[in-house]
């Protein structure tokens, strides 16, 4: 029923887009970062049309309001809310309505992703979502997690096309048509090629069925975050689908990071996800770096101390008092990196337990009229880059 990569000549004949430095800002140009890389585009998924190619991902356990909501301050144009069982949206509970709370209106445009295994269920789920005012919705079709593998959702529907298949087919049926239907994928189960030539079924499928747009993460689902993502396989899928949108993940922790994706690989876009997390000013950067300026320096420490108290703030409007302290302490850990006495910024937030002690521990450690040396920019997974800081 649909077309298999290997009616799609064009995978094979495609080359890798070349790279190149520029002239007049060295830091563009130590990146191989081309003239054509410098333009700021617009990304179409379906009908959301957005001003720039760089999304915050959903991200399990972190891109709830507050997330989302400083990186749209920061610059990211969408977001996505973190991923949620089908079962969740279907059935009664506090979940369900925490989920269906009132969607703030500058946290739209926004994606709802999904996931789950029963193909009525998430069809049901799907359109509850979009009755709820998601923007768009999205389908998980890559998470490594081993227990979601176990209950046969996620990644795990990469191995079982037919099912995936039959999943994209009655969302999209079960949502309005002006709503775009997304999926994020990885590029298999593992290497082989029999689990390639399934990605590829699934993905051609996906866009005969109507869905918008696919969101690639480059490694396998047996790699999980192990190694280097491929984005050499990017480059491949963007050829294999022509003018579908199609974006990118993995390996994004720093602007030029962002730029090169889009340039080697051609991708329409690309998706934030751990680099993101602790660090929104990336939307920040990418803006410049793509639109021809230089990357901005690396936020003061009382520029920090002042996204962190805003965040704070916005997860006790949330939360409540009680358990923002608790939710911020994973983002808290992450913004610490950035700190240039990471270490004992780190230990400090572990250790809060109120909003007294949070708040006493921002004073502390971000204040506006201490003389602080350089922080910390993320150049890569675990790796940090200090200047005049602890090692």
């Amino acid at each position: 029923m649909f077309a298999s990569i290997h009616a799609h000549p064009v995978v094979r004949q495609c080359a890798v887009i070349s790279g190149g430095g520029v002239e007049g800002d060295s830091r563009r140009a130590r990146h191989g970062l081309g003239p054509a890389t410098i333009i700021a585009r617009v990304l179409k998924i379906g009908s959301v049309q957005l001003d720039f190619p760089v999304v915050q991902a959903a991200l399990a356990g972190y891109s709830d309001a507050p997330m989302r909501l400083i990186a749209r301050r920061m610059g990211a144009p969408y977001a996505m809310h973190e991923v949620v069982l089908d079962q969740t949206v279907v059935r009664p509970g506090k979940k369900k309505r925490l989920l269906f709370r009132p969607l703030a209106a500058e946290d739209h445009p926004i994606g709802g992703q999904l996931m789950g295994a029963e193909p009525g269920q998430l069809a049901e789920a799907a359109g509850l979502m979009a009755s709820a005012g998601y923007d768009v919705l999205d389908l998980n079709f890559g998470c490594p997690v081993k227990k979601v593998l176990g209950r046969c959702r996620g990644g795990y529907l990469l191995s079982d096309p037919p099912t995936a298949i039959e999943i994209m087919r009655v969302v999209r049926e079960a949502v309005p048509r002006e709503i775009p239907v997304t999926v994020k994928m990885r590029r298999g189960m593992d290497a082989s090629a029999a689990s390639e030539s399934g990605f590829f079924r699934i993905l051609d499928a996906a866009f005969e069925l109507g869905l918008a747009a696919a969101t690639i993460h480059p490694r396998t689902v047996r790699q999980r975050y192990v190694g280097p993502s491929d984005w050499g396989f990017l480059t491949r899928v963007k050829c294999h689908v022509g003018d579908r949108t199609i974006l990118g993940s993995g390996d994004l922790f720093g602007a030029p990071d962002i730029a090169r994706m889009l340039k080697q690989t051609g991708v329409d876009g690309v998706a934030l996800a751990r680099g993101c997390i602790g660090n929104p000013w990336l939307f920040r950067d990418a803006r410049e770096l793509l639109s021809g300026r230089p990357v901005p320096a690396l936020p003061a420490v009382p520029e920090q101390g002042c996204v962190i108290r805003a965040h704070y703030e916005l997860s006790v409007r949330e939360h409540g008092e009680r358990l923002a302290g608790r939710v911020m302490r994973k983002f808290a850990i992450k913004y610490a990196e950035l700190h240039p006495y990471h270490e004992r910024v780190r230990a400090a937030f572990v250790r809060v337990t109120s909003c007294d002690e949070w708040l006493a521990a921002l004073d502390e450690w971000y204040a506006p009229d201490r003389e602080w040396p350089p922080g910390r920019r993320k150049s890569g997974p675990g790796d940090l880059v200090a200047a005049g800081a602890e090692r």
